[in-house]
């Protein structure tokens, strides 16, 4: 019995910004080696990112939620500084509530020491990991900023195991931080100190590993596109699978999306290194694949401005009043439905209800449903789309960063029947007859809380 990864799910955001975008606004672009970066949509961050990677992994892996007893949550930049988010994420991934529970944040090598974490526990283990680094629109860092997400799932019997793990850390202060309360992560950009502060400790963990130097691929930490090939390792095995020339700089995902690519290629002998400010290596030696769902391309290509737009760095406050006000306890009781689309099955003639309480649409009768979760995927019936002004205040804010919005009723199995939900529409796009998947997004921040629920993303 050897414990290891069974599947990887990988995910980045649609849109994309080329760095011809930045040259054009700034006169240059201060990110080597990243062609285009990805870019959260305005209702997108790390916890969306994550469930919809942790989704890919259970499919991959043909593992259901319910059957996780390990589940943990890695990020640098998680959307509150301070709330344990792997409730949310067990809410959408059905996981039991008993299921142990991890968060590792605070360094770009969070990543790695959730999937040691999960090597040491027993029985079906999530590891998410999912990030989005940010920092000032006129910094390297920001230049460089990119966003991904990549869910391992571990456990006994895996055809990928880690032969051998090794770290080093040397106290490097100031080469990558971001102060409490910021939003930005920041350095002292002292050239010859930084590149030392990555390269010895990455070097010296490598260095450590019982193993020879033939590697089909390197999984390296990649704060941009140049600074990991200053290292001794093979340019080439790290050009192989890396992600940040066209995702840019994906902090504590780094290296496990560079790891799915990995499995992707079919390298069966992949040296993975994390890297964290402070600075520290972990070094690991992966030895053979796992099965991977992945979907890492850009569809929408943005401008500068529309990239300052989905930041929300060029776009008003919320307007006050109006909202339809849900109190934070009523939105809880909800939650199965927000984020699953929980509906209920009458017991006397098999009609489908949502939500799933009070009278049978079907017979009418007061009955105890049982509970069904529809089909992710499903129809359009009806589909308008809310314009410039027309929006809810509650989602003034995202129409400002996004753009219209469409809004549908969508029709999805459920059980042996059908239910029809009304949903939120990711873009303007949506017709009568298009078939879309319900995703998670953040549906809009009230009283400093985000709440989260699914909208519907048309399928081509």
């Amino acid at each position: 019995m050897t414990r290891g990864v069974l599947a990887v799910g990988a995910y980045a955001p649609a849109n994309r910004v080329p760095a011809e975008a930045f040259e054009e606004a700034w006169g240059s672009f201060d990110a080597p080696g990243v062609e285009t970066k990805a870019v959260p949509d305005a209702d997108e961050d790390a916890l969306t990112m994550g469930v919809q990677a942790a989704r890919r992994a259970l499919r991959a892996g043909d593992t259901d939620g319910r059957d996780l007893e390990f589940l943990s949550f890695a990020s640098t930049n998680p959307p509150l500084a301070e709330e344990d988010l792997t409730p949310r994420l067990g809410s959408y991934l059905a996981v039991p509530t008993d299921t142990t529970r991890r968060t590792h944040t605070g360094s770009t090598r969070a990543g790695a020491e959730a999937l040691f974490d999960a090597l040491e526990a027993d029985g079906p283990a999530l590891v998410v990991v999912a990030d989005c680094p940010e920092g000032e629109p006129d910094d390297s860092r920001e230049h460089a900023a990119g966003a991904g997400a990549a869910a391992l799932l571990v456990g006994d019997d895996a055809p990928a195991t880690v032969a051998d793990h090794e770290s080093f850390t040397d106290p490097r202060p100031g080469t990558r931080f971001r102060q409490r309360g910021s939003d930005d992560v920041d350095g002292l950009d002292i050239g010859t100190y930084d590149r030392a502060a990555f390269t010895e400790p990455v070097e010296a963990a490598v260095a450590s590993i019982e193993a020879d130097d033939d590697f089909e691929a390197v999984a390296l930490q990649a704060p941009n596109g140049k600074l990991p090939y200053r290292t001794n390792l093979e340019n080439e095995a790290i050009a192989a699978v890396e992600t940040v020339s066209e995702l840019g700089d994906t902090a504590a995902a780094s290296v496990p999306l560079s790891l799915a690519r990995a499995f992707e290629e079919g390298h069966d002998r992949t040296l993975a290194v994390a890297w964290g400010s402070g600075a520290g290596a972990t070094a690991f030696l992966v030895e053979g694949t796992a099965p991977v769902e992945a979907s890492l391309e850009g569809t929408n290509e943005l401008n500068y401005p529309g990239y300052l737009r989905r930041r929300g760095d060029i776009v008003g406050e919320k307007p006050d009043g109006g909202a339809a006000h849900v109190p934070v306890p009523t939105w809880r009781r909800s939650l199965p439905q927000r984020h699953r689309h929980e509906s209920g099955v009458c017991p006397e003639c098999g009609a489908v209800a949502f939500p799933p309480d009070g009278a049978c649409p079907g017979c009418r009768s007061l009955v105890e449903f049982d509970p069904v979760e529809p089909a992710l995927e499903g129809t359009v019936d009806a589909a308008t789309t809310i314009g410039q002004g027309g929006a809810p205040p509650e989602f003034a804010e995202q129409q400002a960063r996004q753009g219209a919005f469409g809004v549908a009723v969508v029709r999805f199995e459920a059980g042996d029947g059908e239910v029809s939900l009304p949903m939120q529409v990711v873009g303007d796009g949506g017709a009568v007859g298009d078939t879309v998947r319900a995703v998670p997004r953040r549906v809009y921040v009230e009283e400093d809380v985000p709440r989260y629920g699914l909208k519907a993303l048309p399928q081509d």
